[in-house]
């Protein structure tokens, strides 16, 4: 964290870095980009969807090099919303950066709250997929969207909001941001997989509504059913109901599964569990034990679910 002293310095210091400024709608907020990079402004465009240039930022976010600063360095102003990010190599991190300087802004000034996971739509159900980095959380997302009845919100990151005893999930990004190991997982994605620009990482920026459909996207849900994954070899039980109390500290225990958020205090705290337990409390919650092979997993995923016995 650094103050706005800090955060001024720093723009003097990178101001001739940066070549590229991209203004981006982020969930009605609009996100600056600063960058010199210019693979990191074209993945980006990809992945957001484009901003008036007549309208006034709500954050920034400098991407850049600096040799003298440690690789992965994020330095961050939560008063004026702009973040540092210095010696990135790996794209997906900055993408839920700018995801999460977005939702810092939404969190504390419109009750609109960051969940770092999938959402999906089953038949007007919305299934909300959550996990840490292994438990299956991609590998899960695009197995259910092999089928005709699921539609897709986000793969990565949605925004929630409370209506009453209702929470909405919104997703925000224009295209999803996959694994090249997908493909050989679910053959289906296959093609998908194959015309994508990958990093160095084997990811890419792809356009999924060349594989499922234009009709198959969705902006929102209502949020009804939350898969919590987790792969524990030393748990023989593979699928577990969960109530809103265990679930909660579940979620508690492992910081919400986002590695991503750039305020962490007591007031967010306060704000991110009231969020949650609303919606552990609508919804219906499961633990599933990805252990087992994809296809046996992504069964249990779908007796949840409701698509197969």
């Amino acid at each position: 964290m650094i103050d706005i002293k800090q955060k001024a310095d720093l723009e003097r210091r990178y101001a001739s870095c940066v070549q590229f400024e991209v203004k981006s709608e982020i969930y009605g907020c609009c996100i600056k980009l600063l960058t010199g990079d210019e693979e990191v402004k074209d993945r980006w465009e990809q992945s957001f969807y484009n901003m008036s240039q007549s309208v006034r930022s709500h954050g920034r976010l400098y991407v850049l090099s600096d040799p003298n600063q440690p690789a992965d360095s994020v330095l961050y102003d939560h008063s004026s919303k702009t973040a540092f990010l210095l010696n990135f190599d790996y794209y997906g991190w900055i993408k839920s950066l700018g995801l999460s300087l977005a939702g810092d802004l939404l969190e504390d000034q419109h009750t609109i709250h960051s969940c770092h996971g999938a959402c999906l739509d089953v038949d007007g159900r919305g299934v909300a997929i959550l996990g840490g980095s292994g438990a299956g959380k991609t590998t899960h997302t695009y197995g259910l969207l092999r089928h005709p009845q699921v539609r897709a919100v986000s793969d990565d990151w949605f925004f929630g909001r409370i209506f009453g005893e209702v929470v909405l999930a919104y997703g925000s990004e224009k295209n999803f941001y996959i694994r090249s190991e997908l493909s050989s997982v679910w053959k289906e994605f296959s093609g998908l997989v194959n015309g994508a620009w990958l990093d160095k990482q084997g990811r890419g920026v792809i356009d999924l509504r060349s594989a499922i459909g234009k009709g198959r996207m969705l902006p929102l849900t209502t949020l009804r059913t939350v898969i919590i994954l987790k792969r524990d070899p030393g748990d023989l039980e593979t699928l577990a109901k969960l109530g809103p109390k265990e679930a909660l500290h579940i979620l508690q225990d492992n910081g919400y599964y986002n590695p991503h958020l750039l305020v962490r205090d007591g007031f967010k705290d306060g704000i991110r569990r009231d969020f949650f337990s609303a919606v552990l409390r609508g919804a219906n919650v499961y633990s599933v034990n990805t252990t087992g092979s994809p296809d046996e997993s992504q069964a249990l995923i779908r007796q949840v679910v409701g698509l197969e016995k």
